[in-house]
């Protein structure tokens, strides 16, 4: 009797937990002077990941992390019937903003996913993935990483037009406006998968040094965001 019990107890949790659901998702910049590129925040299918840590990237992550370009990683997410926002913040989300995503999962749709680049890196962006949405009615808090993409070098110059795949440079700096003619702090990545950023390194030179980006505003340390979802 117990066994038939505890049987029925897990099948009830696990149905619920694949039923439609509706959920408010608040997404905050915790940095001091990094923008999050427009975000794309899902609900999909167990069998859908947007990246895995230790893999390389996909051609559609590659696009978004080295420019913010999510449509690629939004047609993957179309194609498993995915509940999804893109850009609900209506463009950057600026260091201490926050934005909401209000989303009604479809059944089935149980994980949810949120990804942005991050202005100024070379292919650095924010990730949750396939996060297990609860099946119980509350609030909870998730923090946020900073990921690599291993698709391009740090070298953390700034270029005009670097934003497309394969093009070597940080596309833009919001905020505070780079420095330049920098040299370059490396023409290489060692590590080509899915990686935790190390964070930029930055220096103090307007005019030369090895950075364009500036060592008292563009570093961080993890996390990045604080995510709070509210499940009803």
């Amino acid at each position: 009797m117990k066994a038939k019990i505890l049987t029925t107890l897990v099948a009830t949790c696990l149905s619920s937990a694949a039923l439609a659901q509706d959920l408010e998702v608040k997404i905050t910049n915790l940095t001091h002077g990094i923008y999050y590129t427009p975000l794309l925040v899902a609900a999909h299918n167990q069998d859908t990941a947007l990246f895995k840590l230790g893999e390389q990237a996909s051609e559609a992550l590659q696009a978004m992390a080295e420019g913010g370009d999510i449509s690629a990683l939004g047609q993957i997410l179309e194609s498993s019937n995915a509940n999804m926002v893109a850009n609900p913040a209506e463009g950057l989300l600026a260091p201490a903003g926050s934005t909401m995503a209000m989303i009604s999962t479809s059944e089935g749709n149980t994980h949810l996913s949120i990804v942005a680049m991050l202005l100024p890196t070379n292919d650095g962006f924010v990730g949750l993935n396939a996060w297990p949405i609860p099946s119980a009615a509350g609030t909870y808090e998730v923090y946020l990483n900073a990921y690599d993409a291993g698709t391009e070098a740090n070298n953390e110059l700034v270029v005009e037009g670097s934003g497309a795949p394969g093009i070597l440079g940080i596309p833009a700096s919001p905020g505070a406006a780079p420095g330049t003619q920098g040299a370059g702090v490396t023409a290489s990545e060692e590590n080509t998968m899915v990686h935790i950023h190390r964070g930029n390194v930055g220096d103090d030179e307007q005019v030369g040094g090895n950075s364009d980006l500036h060592n008292t505003v563009h570093r961080w340390l993890n996390p990045v965001a604080k995510v709070t979802i509210t499940v009803k």
